[in-house]
């Protein structure tokens, strides 16, 4: 068995082959009666991904403030919604075999507005219990969107991949932008700039109800992968994703009261970081083309790492006059990082069955590694008083980032089995 991957348009003839496997999916494209309102859901559902973890971080101060917070308490805040993405995505599987996707993704839509009400109306207890509800209900959700992208549109599977993480980033913006204002129109309540979020939820889900009564395809074979675990290559791939969302959940988290904390506004604050986030629309969609014109991936993940760094230790560092610059190479950066982490799943694995089964690895401990960033980030400005210290955690995760990715990177696959059962 060759490890070596296609060299120039890899990317794409992985998503042909994926699709194209007559095992995997042997009902071809499905029928969808209302295309349009399906690909309609899906960037309504996705929009929903990233408000619940965004629209906490600008109104951190206020919330902390207001219910006595410790600054360790707040970083378990702002990493339990984390952990719970890479406990929880596993299940998502087990539900779908059991209930139906297009059933399982209406009723956590349901559960994901249920948190956002708990974390705003029932104090530090519903804050924190809100937290764990919606960070489930969020990894639950994205494990299972690609797959349904990839069954019903299977020959646009790039192009909605690149909706459906424009859609996660877009949702991400409006939270970091919009909670303070919110807040601020309603007598200075942090609880309707955090509870807002539960009315996209519901449209989301009246949007997506009709998708219950429509005859998707399914595969009606199952593969079991086996050795993904004693891989490698799958472990660097893993260890990439975890360690490049770190960051960005440290970023999500704790970027505006790092911000506030060196004199900006809150609102200010949450500008910066919505600005930061919209930028990430264009390398989200950019960084994986152009990775994929060379013969790896190597180059283009240590350079949007760097982009990444360069704009974190901008923002913590250098003078306020400049920050929009440094918050836009934030931007950049971490854009190719998150999209360069989904492409290497499926750049890595031979065929659908293996992808999946990488996405499940990568995302459930992934995440959970991943969480582990902002809970420290929580505990050194605890301990030193002050934010300079968290320079050091940036350059930890963001190096060890690098090396996952210099291997996770080359031109191989993951050496694993499948077998049917």
């Amino acid at each position: 068995m060759n490890p070596e991957a296609p060299r120039k348009t890899e990317l794409e003839e992985l998503l042909i082959d994926a699709e194209a496997d007559d095992d995997s999916v042997q009902q071809a494209q499905p029928s969808v009666v209302r295309p349009w309102l399906l690909l309609l859901g899906l960037v309504l559902v996705a929009l929903n991904l990233r408000p619940a973890l965004s629209s906490l971080s600008p109104l951190l101060a206020e919330v902390s403030s207001s219910l006595g917070l410790s600054a360790a308490k707040a970083g378990l805040l702002t990493t339990l919604p984390v952990l719970c993405l890479g406990l929880f995505a596993p299940t998502a599987p087990m539900l779908a075999r059991r209930f139906g996707a297009e059933r399982v993704v209406l009723g956590i839509l349901l559960t994901l507005a249920a948190g956002i009400i708990l974390r705003s109306s029932l104090g530090e207890v519903g804050l924190f219990l809100g937290s764990l509800v919606a960070g489930a209900s969020i990894g639950i959700i994205g494990v299972l969107l690609p797959g349904i992208v990839k069954r019903d549109f299977a020959r646009q599977a790039g192009a909605m991949t690149g909706v459906y993480t424009m859609a996660l980033c877009l949702g991400a913006a409006m939270a970091a932008g919009a909670s303070v204002p919110l807040s601020h129109a309603f007598g200075d309540s942090w609880k309707i700039g955090l509870g807002f979020w539960i009315l996209p939820a519901l449209v989301a889900a009246l949007v997506w109800l009709p998708q219950i009564g429509q005859k998707h395809g399914a595969h009606r074979v199952a593969y079991r992968v086996k050795g993904l675990l004693r891989d490698p290559l799958a472990w660097q791939v893993t260890l990439y994703m975890g360690l490049q969302s770190s960051l960005a959940y440290i970023v999500f988290g704790w970027l505006p009261s790092i911000l506030i904390g060196r004199g900006l506004s809150a609102t200010e604050a949450g500008l910066a970081l919505s600005g930061s986030i919209i930028v990430q629309l264009l390398s989200s969609l950019a960084a994986p083309w152009l990775a994929t014109r060379g013969k790896d991936q190597r180059l283009a993940i240590v350079v949007v790492m760097l982009l990444t760094l360069g704009g974190l230790f901008g923002c913590l560092y250098a003078p306020l006059e400049g920050l929009w610059g440094w918050a836009i190479l934030l931007g950049l950066g971490q854009g190719g990082t998150f999209s360069l982490a989904l492409t290497l799943i499926v750049l890595r694995s031979r065929d659908s069955h293996v992808a999946a089964n990488l996405s499940s690895m990568a995302q459930g401990i992934g995440y959970t590694l991943a969480s582990m960033g902002p809970f420290a980030v929580g505990l050194v400005h605890d301990w030193t008083g002050g934010w300079a210290a968290i320079g050091w955690i940036f350059a930890v995760i963001g190096l060890g980032a690098i090396i996952a990715g210099l291997g996770a990177g080359r031109a191989r696959y993951v050496q694993v089995t499948s077998e049917k059962v």
